[in-house]
């Protein structure tokens, strides 16, 4: 029996995918369970509709993100912090204080979006990535300078 699964399920296929199974299998779990619709004409297009919905938001979202990544490749950012002698900074510069940055900027990020290798705790210039989507990384510079 042809079905199209409602959500993914291990070893059998990914939401949306039209898979063959046994009818057994389909008519005694998987369809009361509300995990898999049968493969008819109308729910196969109302199936590829609603796929067609998603693939248009999903090209808009990643549209966006390109947009800001422009815009942020050109983003500077100056932090003053309290620094040692050896220019140790005391504390370190943490996710939130860049996303506050951003915003003083005009840039709403979220501070789960901003990516820090290794802790930064001295004073100089480092790269700070924003990921804004799953493919799409916009790079800022950061300058740690001393208060």
């Amino acid at each position: 029996m042809k079905i199209i699964l409602k959500e993914k399920i291990e070893k059998l296929g990914n939401k949306n995918d039209i898979i063959e199974v046994k009818d057994g299998y389909a008519r005694n779990y998987l369809l009361p369970k509300k995990m898999a619709l049968k493969a008819t004409k109308a729910n196969m297009n109302v199936i590829n509709e609603l796929e067609r919905v998603r693939a248009r938001k999903e090209k808009s979202v990643v549209l966006t993100a390109q947009k800001l990544a422009e815009k942020l490749k050109n983003v500077s950012l100056t932090i003053s912090m309290e620094a040692g002698e050896d220019e140790k900074i005391f504390g370190s510069v943490t996710t939130q204080k860049i996303a506050e940055l951003l915003e003083e900027k005009g840039f709403n990020i979220d501070k789960h979006k901003v990516v820090i290798e290794t802790p930064i705790k001295n004073l100089g210039v480092f790269n700070t990535q924003i990921k804004l989507h799953t493919d799409i990384v916009a790079e800022v510079k950061l300058w740690v300078v001393k208060k």
